[in-house]
């Protein structure tokens, strides 16, 4: 994007490095007298002990979104995420946009096929839904997923119209499958209808997504880490100013969720998602597991 920063992470990476002591072979000869014949005696081979550290077993994160694998939001975060020492990244997408689905899922078949994102990389389209796209990862794939992160979406996911978003909808669908999720969501960069909506810092969520995966890498390892919905939402600091920060808070039942974010604003203790966001910080959230209303299941074919 045109203006926005480029990040790097400035966490450390993981990873073990194996340290060889390598001896040298001393030799000393001496003459028993016979011409031309050596004799090597009391020659020693010293060698420090060898100590080798196997690396840790990669996880695999499944990466989806809602805007479909050619966005340049989950190019984004396909990249951040394969810069991440001991991370294998698959992606499993929709082919087309289907932002605004929720939960929404096809009962029946759908079609995959082989497809690329803007960068290059290997991908699955699905022509469905976002909960479409994980559960054919898991269920007919047979991807076998430590994380799955969705996004980054082309605008804020926040307080009322959370259960809305096809991102969050396709992190339930890995909870229910058993898998952790992370939601990831870049802000307008202007009030909804106004020109610039669409104008989404997706640069400025990748050193936040970084940090939340590398400080977890052990726990998703193991097993431990809490299967839920994490729902990250990162400004667009269109006005100037920067991200203030990251706040973990309460989802908002209400309010100017589709604003514009003001990175300038002075306000502290926001009490909820929406007032924090629209103030400049980013906002992480742990969503129920299930939407207020049950997802809608669509047939194929069904006008």
């Amino acid at each position: 994007m045109a203006g926005a920063p480029t990040w790097k992470t400035a966490a450390a990476r993981l990873g073990v490095a194996a340290v060889l002591g390598l001896g040298l072979v001393a030799c000393g000869g001496s003459d028993d007298g016979d011409e031309g014949a050596t004799e090597t005696t009391g020659t020693e081979t010293t060698a420090a002990e060898t100590t080798t550290t196997e690396p840790p077993a990669p996880i695999t994160v499944l990466v989806s979104n809602d805007d479909g694998y050619s966005a340049e939001g989950i190019d984004v975060l396909v990249t951040a995420l394969e810069g991440i020492d001991g991370v294998e990244v698959v992606v499993v997408a929709p082919l087309e946009q289907r932002s605004g689905s929720g939960g929404t899922y096809t009962d029946g078949e759908v079609a995959t096929s082989e497809v690329e994102t803007i960068s290059g990389g290997e991908a699955t389209a699905v022509d469905g839904y976002p909960a479409d796209s994980v559960r054919v990862a898991i269920e007919d794939l047979g991807i076998e997923p430590d994380l799955v992160v969705t996004g980054i979406n082309e605008g804020q996911n926040i307080g009322p119209i959370v259960d809305l978003s096809g991102t969050v909808g396709a992190a339930r669908q890995a909870v229910a499958h058993g898998v952790p999720a992370l939601a990831v969501s870049g802000g307008s960069g202007a009030d909804f209808g106004q020109e610039g909506y669409e104008d989404v810092d997706y640069e400025a969520a990748v050193p936040i997504v970084v940090q939340w995966v590398e400080m977890r890498l052990e726990s998703i390892r193991d097993g431990s880490l809490a299967v839920e919905v994490s729902n990250l939402n990162v400004p667009t600091c269109a006005t100037g100013g920067q991200v203030r920060g990251l706040l973990e808070l309460e989802v908002a039942p209400e309010g100017p969720a589709l604003d514009g974010q003001d990175c300038t604003s002075t306000l502290e203790d926001p009490p909820d998602d929406v007032t924090a966001f629209v103030n400049g910080f980013a906002t992480l959230t742990v969503l129920p597991d299930e939407p207020a209303n049950p997802p809608e299941a669509v047939v194929p074919g069904d006008s």
